[in-house]
């Protein structure tokens, strides 16, 4: 990556091969993480976390010993959209209960990581707030002007 970037260089990589997907230019799978830090010039890390926005997305999943796959089926919407819908499907209202970490991963299938960073999106947006002894609570219902 020849160019710094004030967004983050891990997001221009993640929307790059986000685009590669789309295009389904990866159907033998995502390429190694060393070979996604030479083709971007750019180290491990940076790499990890353009995939870990992928991961948390819905897009790529990890694959222990094999790497990262494209995720062919299923909900395409990112797993923030997904996460923010529950409220909705599940017509929860402003003081209930929203589900557990452990229950979102099995819902969405993703790891306990992917589903504390949307988790953590929503708090600051206000959607959720934390009671100590309880959980997370829904704090108001998604609008157009809070949704990201």
């Amino acid at each position: 990556m020849s160019e710094a970037s004030p967004r983050g260089t891990y997001l221009i990589i993640s929307e790059a091969l986000r685009k590669r997907i789309g295009k389904d230019q990866t159907a033998d799978g995502v390429p190694s993480e060393a070979e996604l830090m030479r083709q971007h010039g750019v180290s491990r890390n940076t790499i990890r976390r353009a995939l870990k926005v992928l991961e948390a997305e819905g897009v790529l999943e990890s694959a222990p010993g094999i790497g990262w796959r494209v995720v062919r089926s299923g909900d395409r919407r990112s797993l923030e959209d997904r996460m923010v819908d529950l409220i909705a499907e599940d017509s929860l209202s402003v003081g209930d209960t929203y589900p557990s970490e452990a229950k979102l991963c099995e819902r969405f299938g993703v790891s306990r990581t992917a589903a504390r960073r949307v988790l953590a999106q929503m708090e600051g947006n206000g959607l959720l707030a934390t009671v100590h002894g309880k959980g997370r609570t829904v704090r108001t219902l998604p609008t157009p002007s809070v949704r990201p």
